[in-house]
């Protein structure tokens, strides 16, 4: 939940990062969001807790910096116990309604937690490399190619309907082209993941953008077949393996929702 009315001036809330066993217990120089960044503390109910630290209500949320420290707290946790990250802004007004929040969800939350119990997300994210796309594109549809040539050199204004035919072409190829790719990255990593999950392209030239779930024992063989599959397309996509991270993508049916 989040606090939608006027607040008196200096009052304050507790903000939510997730959700962890109740034996989970935050660094000492684990930092929170705000300026000056708040400290991380765990408010516990029966075998659940909450990671939570303490921001003003009218200060202003979403800076970069509060978004770096909510997934930083958020990672490290992944990489030492199971956790539920709850939605970024998430703000309650004090530990009592942290507590009712466990209580009224603890048996979803603890079977959620038993899910993601050694598992991490990694997502694999590509992007085409636009003058390499084109030129393959070009040289697998020769009606493109005939266009490329009809405008090549003369003027914008007077090839005008012709640029626009070509560029509707080649967005529909890359269009073609990202699912084919994504479908194989799937292929290629199943055998390593305990689960997937597509993610919209951030560009146009995105080649793939998709979220894993991975067991920990499988670490090691999921890397090295993401750097198989990158190799395999270098040239044409750059790759970019981010991870490991909190289950962002695989806990929407677990989440506290604002």
């Amino acid at each position: 939940m989040t606090t939608q009315e006027a607040e008196p001036s200096g009052a304050t809330g507790l903000f939510i990062y997730g959700i962890v066993p109740s034996d989970v217990e935050p660094t000492p120089d684990a930092e929170g969001v705000g300026d000056p960044p708040g400290e991380v503390t765990a408010v516990r109910h029966g075998d659940l807790a909450a990671l939570v630290s303490e921001v003003g209500l009218e200060e202003p949320m979403g800076r970069p910096a509060d978004l770096s420290a909510y997934q930083t707290l958020l990672d490290g946790t992944a990489a030492v116990a199971p956790v539920l990250p709850v939605r970024f802004g998430t703000v309650v007004t004090g530990q009592d309604a942290v507590a009712e929040l466990l209580e009224a969800h603890h048996d979803r939350f603890a079977a959620a937690l038993d899910e993601f119990e050694d598992r991490l997300q990694y997502t694999v994210h590509g992007r085409f490399d636009e003058e390499e796309m084109i030129s393959d594109f070009l040289t697998e549809n020769s009606a493109a190619a005939a266009l490329a040539e009809q405008v090549r050199g003369r003027q914008e204004a007077e090839t005008r309907e012709k640029r626009i035919r070509l560029g509707e072409m080649i967005s529909q190829g890359v269009e073609l082209r990202r699912e084919a790719e994504n479908r194989a990255l799937i292929e290629a990593l199943t055998p390593y993941a305990v689960a997937h999950a597509p993610r919209p392209p951030s560009s146009e030239l995105d080649a793939m953008n998709v979220a894993f779930l991975v067991a920990t024992d499988d670490e090691e063989d999921f890397v090295r077949a993401v750097e198989d599959f990158a190799e395999q397309r270098r040239g044409l996509v750059r790759m970019r393996l981010l991870g490991p991270l909190a289950p962002y993508d695989f806990v929407s049916a677990h989440q506290l929702v604002a």
